[in-house]
């Protein structure tokens, strides 16, 4: 498996990657994987990491050019790798670990599965290293198209992304498969009578009052993730005299943020906890009363609602095509990019306690029944096969 990134690193994709692999391994299949050099060893799971190399101290997440030099070093750590195993398959991860796994691919002559996160050139353009127009720009989407091409199969994880790949980028229908974002149901579920003491032993911890209802946010934390317009949805929302506080958990910036809400004049009203590691995650989403997801992507899928909905929380989000996707109807849906209105969304769920509870346990319900990890990894397995069996000799 090629994950150009710094597998483990608690978030987004990372999240997707470690279930898909828990799944494969569970069913008896060993999985390798070929990641940099940063990240958190997982035990039980084979990580090939390339070496230290220049400015990877200052690398933290995103899109970024510096990747180049990562990814011609995973080229050969991978390279390097199938040369000491027999493997079936490749399953590449983003639009670079779908380049370097092309060539793996034919070296061997095995299939490669694209596990399709969102546009690379839109990604690019929203972390600020790419315009849209101009020669750079036309290379990139040129790039982008050609690699989109080079799998057997296509995994996305929306009908959103599904679209884009079928109509924007001209992708043979039959080689793209939608296999969602899922979520540990039993790992991640909503606060019981049992769990108050640990509750209230976690908000005494983090200096969260007891008189007041907690907004959850799980993620990173960036422009891109929509983190500015989240803390002045708070702000507005505060200003109104809502009790709510904010407990905002996630990386990287914490100290950057923390000011922002000093100068928003909410500094007390949030507490930014930091990386927050996955298997801690369920305990610190039960403290929640309310879940928020501001991120502004109309391209990438948004992980973090599942493990609010299998949490049981109402969610207060974009109205995005993506959101909607996961969320249907059963959400607080805010014009996209308004921080104004994400805060009347907040309202809406903070003040209605009714309209609250039902749409957490419908979100709960809808996890169980849509979004479970055993779905996912029973049709990733199914495509597995029949790449697998397309490549057997017929007499």
């Amino acid at each position: 498996m090629l994950a150009p990134t710094s597998f483990f690193s608690d978030y987004g994709c990372h999240v997707r990657i470690l279930e898909e692999i828990l799944y494969l391994q569970g069913k008896g299949h060993k999985v390798t994987v070929c990641a940099y050099r940063k990240g958190k060893d997982v035990p039980g799971i084979e990580i090939k990491r390339i070496p230290p190399l220049p400015g990877d101290n200052r690398y933290e997440l995103g899109a970024s050019w510096i990747k180049v030099i990562f990814d011609v070093f995973l080229g050969l750590r991978s390279l390097l790798t199938s040369l000491g195993s027999k493997f079936d398959l490749i399953h590449a991860h983003l639009h670079e670990g779908a380049f370097i796994g092309y060539f793996l691919s034919k070296l061997w002559r095995v299939p490669l599965v694209f596990d399709f996160q969102g546009s690379l050139t839109d990604e690019m353009i929203q972390h600020g290293i790419l315009r849209s127009g101009g020669l750079v720009y036309k290379l990139m989407c040129r790039l982008e198209v050609a690699i989109d091409h080079l799998p057997d199969a296509i995994i996305t994880s929306t009908a959103h992304g599904a679209r884009l790949l079928k109509e924007k980028f001209n992708c043979n229908p039959a080689k793209v498969v939608e296999i969602p974002d899922c979520v540990n149901v039993e790992r991640f579920r909503p606060r019981t009578p049992s769990d108050e003491g640990r509750v209230q032993a976690l908000k005494k911890k983090l200096g969260i009052p007891e008189d007041r209802k907690v907004v959850v946010y799980l993620g990173l934390l960036s422009t891109y993730q929509g983190t500015e317009l989240l803390l002045e949805a708070a702000a507005d929302l505060l200003r109104e005299g809502s009790e709510a506080h904010f407990l905002i958990m996630g990386f990287p910036g914490e100290a950057f943020y923390r000011e922002k809400a000093e100068s928003l004049g909410i500094g007390k009203y949030v507490t930014f906890t930091g990386r927050i590691p996955y298997m801690e995650a369920p305990e610190y989403l039960r403290l929640g009363d309310v879940a928020v997801a501001p991120k502004l992507s109309a391209s990438e899928g948004n992980g973090k609602l599942l493990v609010y909905m299998a949490t049981g929380l109402p969610v207060a989000a974009f109205d995005t095509s993506v959101n909607k996707e996961y969320l249907g109807n059963y959400a607080s849906y805010a014009a996209p990019g308004d921080a104004y209105a994400l805060s009347r969304a907040l309202r809406r769920l903070l003040e209605d306690e009714g309209l609250a509870s039902s749409i957490g346990n419908t979100l709960r319900e809808r996890a169980v029944q849509r979004y479970k990890w055993e779905r996912a990894g029973e049709k990733l397995l199914s495509l597995y096969e029949t790449l697998l069996d397309a490549r057997k000799p017929r007499w």
